[in-house]
């Protein structure tokens, strides 16, 4: 009679009592959850649908470092007190964008008084 190595044994072994198991998958069942969860859900929904960054025209102030960024940006809020702006990182390079228009044209009357404080400033929609 000729006897299997350790090695070739344990494979076969494991394979002989992995038949023999009864594997049972998860039935769908009733899942239980907190009320407050579902209204957490919905406040979400809610904020995500009035979230429209990217589909809105933005004033782009400055293209460069770092340093002038911040800088640019500092002076365009001393001077534009009602408008919100931000610096956005795009690898090598940082830029300045400001305001939120719904529409080229109001984004485009705004540009003439951004432009005369900042003469190279120029329209941009940013993509999704």
């Amino acid at each position: 009679m000729r006897f299997l190595s350790f090695k070739h044994t344990l494979p076969a072994l494991f394979f002989a009592l992995s038949a023999n198991i009864d594997v049972q998958a998860q039935t769908a069942g009733n899942v239980q959850q907190d009320e407050r969860f579902e209204q957490l859900l919905a406040e979400k929904r809610k904020i995500n649908s009035a979230i429209t960054v990217n589909d809105r025209y933005k004033v782009q102030i400055f293209y460069g470092d770092n340093e002038k960024a911040r800088k640019t940006l500092q002076d365009f809020k001393r001077e534009f007190k009602t408008t919100d702006g931000t610096i956005i990182f795009e690898s090598p390079t940082y830029k300045v964008w400001v305001g939120s228009y719904k529409s080229r044209i109001e984004a485009e009357r705004n540009l003439t008084e951004i432009r005369k404080k900042f003469p190279y400033a120029l329209i941009v929609k940013p993509n999704k």
